[in-house]
């Protein structure tokens, strides 16, 4: 295989994973306050609670580029940061910190100590730290253990000794954790299972009688060396270990939680154990056992608790009882173990408690949630069952112990933290009308499932709306006086005059202002330390704080028509191309320049910039006109009006704005020229300080309206406001500080400005029609916003109507009562009072029963009721499968809704005792379903698609097309093309891509004439094949379980001779290759996003865009793969990317190239994630990798974010 190819790809990440595999606590900023930081896929993101607001802000995420495995946080004795230690794939231990003053993570210590890769006896899977931060022990799944010592040296400097080994051969671990055993020797406790029997013995015998050890290591610091202190038998079913507080507050050792029981063991101790409660109810097993999942333990002052999570998401908190002495005092020694309801919470993998006494649970499927702790269960009527009427020994029987659950009363819900983990099927559809498309998804498991849309927007919080008397043109605030915190008046124009309101406790019209009421103004400014300055077309209105009033006419026959401010300077055009320019004296008057400027053409727009700290003026001034210019102007009193610079426009500017604004490039703030254009395209371009040269030009189409501009500060720093067809919002990325442009979730304005008061400090104004608009925008971070309808089980594929903006969702859960089942259940005899309460799925989930399918269709409506229309459930253990619209050509081309469904269904090994396959008629536009009949078939049917006005079905490792009958699907051909089984199914003309479960893709051919089903080629490599889509006739993307992305094309010829109009015998009688298809596909880019990709599709994202591939990850990632169309841009990114492998090495210390290469070198494709790194690089580094590439950093920048903004947000 040729490693370079004639086709290049780009990769980018539209949305990050959203799935929270570790979530650690700690002080990482230094300070009193806790931050949370969490790793998923390959991010690791650092948020802030507010405890406040009761909010979660992310304040930065950083890709390793590598799989983050295992992550701790461990604080040196005496000092006051947490620092953090990532346990990745990459045979190497990183200690990083977080540092707050430039917002990003920086590496301590990378130390080596094994082979790269997620491998068996390669430490890095389990990671535990002495609670005092002394060491760290970091292990493998089996045999190897190594601890580092961690110290400070004379510079306080954080040091990391070289690796102890604690190794122990044939051994597995199962879990990990510090003991808190104050400042003596530090000491570790591992779960462990020694197999060197069981491997020896072939009857089985030794597996049954196998032990699993609860083993201390304890690390000698005098000695430096790691010896195995004491080891006794658990549990077998032991599966998770928890720290118990030590020293001075508890009495160490471990919690052990298994199957049903809960157990607490230390040193020279004896046991005690308490069973896990059992769920109460009518659809409840009593017999079934529960193990625990999660589990946090947290310290007050003098007391400490667990909160344990089984596999149902009930917590239990569990307390220990201490033995005291004569004064009261306890004595480490334990007396008794208690546990007891506590509250239900979603599944968690993990759990954190804050100080603040607020409770994070990082959600194993759909939102994170963020608690508050109401109380801690002290004083409710659960019962407690403590360990002194249950055995300790592990081998005992007991009795099972029960509890009704109820509705949260310890925690309250105070935030919902968006994710889309496990993202199961997605679509990208302009179903809305709007000028870019959305994207609609399904996601979630069992009762916490949805159906989601998202759209590329920022949420806007709309303060007021309320309706003026007529029209407005255009609207201002200002204040009175230079140093007044907040506005004092909002000043409308209207085409005959100028409405004037004051701000308070309430808005309410004044007419004392001085302001000229029965003109229509231009613009309004507060000038020098108290004056306000109101332009209109006849004049300037110089209005003092004394109420003197000093009018500026405009010469005879002429009118003012552009105007611009800032606090010293003024500047007018009059319709006559003139110019006239003001600046204020020392006494506070405006003084005007001797000589007017003439200009070409018919000024439109005009702008000064603000007055910069520390200077008299603003040095431009900046002038657009008719003729399809701008010009900037100079203010310096040596060369006043003095043309600098020009700039040509591909059309009139409509609005001009200079205002500075933070920038990546040089790190500081820079001076920039924004342009609106009559053709609704937007420029933004530098603004040399001191030359006045325009350079770096970068453009975007806002839409078909002229673009109106208006500066406005968003978070505290300086944004744009740009207005067309609809609403726009230019400001400084939070993290990177690159400039973003992104549209506002919210009505198109005409004209807004910025809005300052008590109740909302940082705001804007806006008028839409005869309505004007107070309203502010509070999140930068995130730029897709999502609407969340909910589902029943969870999704498993999704469809839309052909024609209305309607989907139809497939949804099924496997060992969940069905509906039917249920209310047998809660209505039978036998049910005893209190047992016959059903609670919402949403929050407890639904009841279990092994062997047990429940599952429905449901008709979503997206955009009118924002909910689900009809839901159809299935009967008799079955389960949908696979979903799909046909319209057959039998039936005069009318659309059937499709479906695939198994009866008594086996995961693994997959069995069923009979497929069906289900077809209902569309009603009422689409919004109901009518069933008109079903077709038995031998398997579930996996795969369907519509083809030639028939449906084409995937039944195991056969294809199918059948035709529409009275009473059923009658069979018209069938082939057996794949060995395995039949998952997906893409078509274009007569020609059929099947991908199965395991042998990647077969390209099949339809012959009509001979009604044959031939394949023709197939690949070289046994992909597990999970989605495909047809880029074109020859290629096909797709993606397989291990989380590859790849592109397969067929060779030209063989794509040809299939395609001949003979009978297909030469395709029946070519010779096979090596057992498979005659021919092979070659394979064009391969690349691994670490995210399985459950979805992919050809579309555009933005209006006007290219064509790019959009794929969607199991755990919520949202991706885009753009083509480059010349050789010249694939050279320029292919040396960027290798500059920064070496300047911008991942975190974790996995080599870039061997991580995207993870089973397949990669191929014809570029990691823009890697790219857009360049923007965070500091400024020498950007200049040396600039110099390398023989660019300037602006143009660098300027490509890597035009890869993006082009055909992505």
């Amino acid at each position: 295989m040729a490693t370079t190819s004639s086709m290049f790809m780009y990769s980018l990440t539209i949305q990050p994973p959203t799935s929270v595999t570790q979530a650690i606590l700690g002080q990482f900023a230094g300070t009193k306050e806790q931050q949370i930081v969490t790793a998923s896929g390959s991010r690791l993101t650092i948020h802030r609670p507010d405890p406040t607001q009761g909010k979660i802000t992310t304040i930065l995420s950083h890709d390793v580029f590598g799989i983050i495995r295992t992550l701790a946080a461990f604080r040196l004795a005496g000092s006051n940061k947490d620092y953090i230690i990532i346990g990745s794939d990459s045979g190497r231990i990183t200690i990083i910190e977080y540092v707050p003053a430039q917002n990003q993570f920086n590496r301590l210590h990378l130390e080596t100590f094994g082979k790269s890769g997620v491998r068996r006896v390669i430490p890095g899977q389990y990671l535990a730290v002495d609670p005092k931060g002394r060491a760290c022990l970091i292990a493998s799944a089996e045999k190897n253990k190594l601890v580092y010592v961690l110290n400070r040296n004379a510079q306080a400097e954080l040091t990391i000794s070289s690796p102890l080994e604690a190794h122990k051969p044939q051994t597995l671990v199962f879990a990990l954790v510090g003991l808190d055993v104050g400042y003596e020797n530090p000491v570790f406790a591992v779960l462990e299972v020694d197999y060197t029997e069981c491997d020896q013995d072939s009857t089985g015998q030794a597996f049954q009688e196998v032990e699993k050890l609860l083993v201390y290591y304890e690390l000698d610091l005098g000695l430096n060396h790691v010896v195995r202190k004491w080891s006794d038998p658990v549990d077998r079913t032991a599966n998770m270990l928890l720290q118990v507080p030590g020293g001075g507050d508890g009495p160490s050792g471990v919690l052990v939680c298994g199957l049903d029981n809960i157990t607490y063991r230390h040193l020279n101790q004896d046991a005690f154990r308490v069973p896990i409660p059992r769920r109460r109810g009518a659809t409840e097993n009593p017999e079934r056992k529960r193990c625990i999942i999660a589990g946090v333990m947290h310290k007050m002052r003098g007391a400490f608790f667990f909160l344990l999570q089984s596999e149902d998401g009930d917590l239990f908190k569990v307390t220990i009882d201490m033995i005291e002495d004569d004064n009261g005092q306890p004595t480490g020694e334990v007396k008794k173990l208690k546990i007891k309801y506590f509250d239900t919470v979603p599944i968690a993998s993990n759990l954190c408690i804050l100080k603040s006494g607020f409770l994070f649970v990082a959600s194993e499927t759909g939102n994170h949630h963020f608690y508050q702790f109401e109380k801690l269960g002290d004083d409710d009527n659960e019962t407690e069952y403590d360990s002194d009427s249950f055995p300790a020994d592990p081998t005992e029987a007991y009795r099972a112990v029960y509890f009704h659950p109820r509705p949260s009363e310890n925690v309250n819900l105070v935030e919902s933290i968006d994710s889309m983990n496990p993202q199961l099927d997605c679509k990208v559809a302009n179903l809305t009308d709007e000028d870019a498309p959305q994207i609609y998804s399904i996601c979630g498991s069992g009762a916490r499932s949805s159906f989601r849309m998202l759209k590329h927007g920022l949420e806007v919080n709309d303060i007021v709306d309320s309706e003026l008397p007529s029209v407005p043109a255009a609207v201002w605030t200002t204040k009175i006086t230079r140093n007044d915190e907040f506005d004092a008046y909002i000043v409308l124009s209207f085409d005959n005059g100028t409405l004037v309101l004051s701000i308070g406790e309430t808005v309410e019209e004044v007419t004392d202002t001085g302001f000229l009421s029965s003109a229509s103004t231009l613009a309004v400014q507060q000038l020098g330390e108290d004056a306000l300055i109101q332009v209109h077309p006849k004049g300037i209105r110089h209005i003092r704080a004394d109420q003197r009033v000093n009018e500026w006419p405009v010469p005879q026959h002429r009118s003012i028509v552009a105007a611009t401010t800032n606090e010293r300077q003024v500047a007018v055009a009059l319709s006559s191309g003139e110019i006239v320019y003001f600046e204020m004296d020392t006494d506070g008057s405006l003084a005007e320049y001797d000589e007017k400027r003439e200009m070409s053409g018919t000024v439109t727009c005009l702008s000064l910039g603000e007055v910069p700290e520390g200077r008299v003026r603003s040095q431009f001034l900046a002038v657009g006109c008719d003729d399809s210019t701008v010009r900037i102007l100079s203010l310096d009193p040596e060369s006043t009006l003095e043309n600098k610079s020009v700039q040509a426009l591909t059309s009139a500017p409509s609005a001009l704005s200079i205002m500075a604004m933070p920038d990546s490039t040089s790190g500081g703030s820079t001076l920039y020229l924004h342009i609106g254009l009559y053709s609704g395209v937007y420029l933004r371009t530098v603004l040399d300080e001191v030359t006045g040269e325009l350079s770096d030009t970068r453009t975007r189409f806002l839409g078909p309206k002229p673009a109106k501009l208006f500066k406005v500060s968003v978070k505290g720093e300086p944004a744009v406001l740009a207005l067309s067809s609809r609403s726009w919002l230019g400001y400084s990325d939070p993290q990177t500080k690159t400039f973003m442009l992104t549209p506002l979730s919210y009505v198109p304005l005409e004209w807004g400005s910025n809005f300052s008061s008590e109740q909302c400090t940082e705001g804007m104004v806006g008028i839409q029609g005869q309505n004007l608009r107070i309203f502010s925008i509070e999140k930068l971070g995130s730029n897709l916003l999502q609407q969340s309808i909910p589902l029943t089980y969870t999704p498993r594929k999704f469809v839309r109507h052909p024609e209305h903006p309607l989907f139809y969702t497939i949804e099924s859960d496997n060992n969940t009562l069905s509906i039917e089942t249920k209310q047998r259940l809660l209505t039978g005899e036998t049910v005893v009072n209190g047992d016959g309460i059903e609670l919402p799925a949403e929050e407890f989930g639904y009841a279990r029963a092994q062997g047990h399918w429940a599952s429905c269709i449901h008709i979503v409506d997206p955009i009118n009721a924002k909910s689900t229309l009809q839901q159809i459930d299935l009967t008799d253990n079955e389960a949908a499968t696979t979903i799909v619209a046909v319209s057959f050509s039998s039936q005069s081309d009318e659309t059937f809704l499709v479906v695939g469904t198994g009866k008594d269904v086996t995961v693994s090994p997959r069995t069923s005792s009979a497929g069906f396959i289900y077809i209902y008629r569309f009603l009422e536009d689409g919004k109901e379903l009518e069933f008109i009949h079903k077709t038995k078939t031998e398997q579930p049917p996996s795969a369907l698609l519509a083809f030639q006005g028939r449906l084409l079905a995937g039944i195991g490792n056969e294809l199918r097309i059948y035709d529409l009958g009275l009473k059923q699907l009658l069979r018209k051909c069938q082939a057996q093309v794949v060995p395995n089984l039949i998952v997906g199914l893409q078509t274009q003309g007569s020609r059929i891509i099947v991908s199965d479960v395991q042998e990647s893709i077969v390209y099949v051919v339809y012959k009509y004439q001979d009604n044959r089903l031939i394949p023709f080629a197939d690949d070289v490599v046994a992909r597990w094949t999970t989605c495909t889509t047809m880029v074109d006739y020859e290629t096909v993307a797709g993606g397989d379980k291990f989380g590859n992305l790849w592109l397969l094309r067929c060779p030209q010829k063989v794509s040809e001779e299939a395609d001949e109009d003979s009978s297909g015998g030469h395709l029946v009688h070519e010779r096979q290759y090596l057992q498979g298809a005659p021919n092979r596909l070659a394979l064009m880019c391969h690349f691994y996003p670490q995210d399985i990709p459950t979805s992919m599709q050809k579309t555009q994202l933005v209006a006007g865009g290219r064509d790019v591939l959009v794929w969607t990850g199991l755990q919520g990632t949202l991706g885009i793969l753009v083509p480059f169309v010349s050789r010249e841009d694939v050279d320029f990114f292919q040396t960027l990317e290798q500059h920064l492998r070496g300047e911008e090495a991942p975190l974790a210390g996995r080599d870039h190239l061997i991580y995207r290469s993870y089973y397949v070198p990669v191929k014809g494709m570029i990691d823009g994630d890697l790219c857009e790194r360049y923007s965070l690089l500091s400024n020498d580094k950007k200049q040396m990798v600039a110099g390398e590439l023989d660019r300037s950093v602006r143009e660098i920048e300027r490509k890597i974010s035009d890869m993006r903004t082009r055909v992505a947000y």
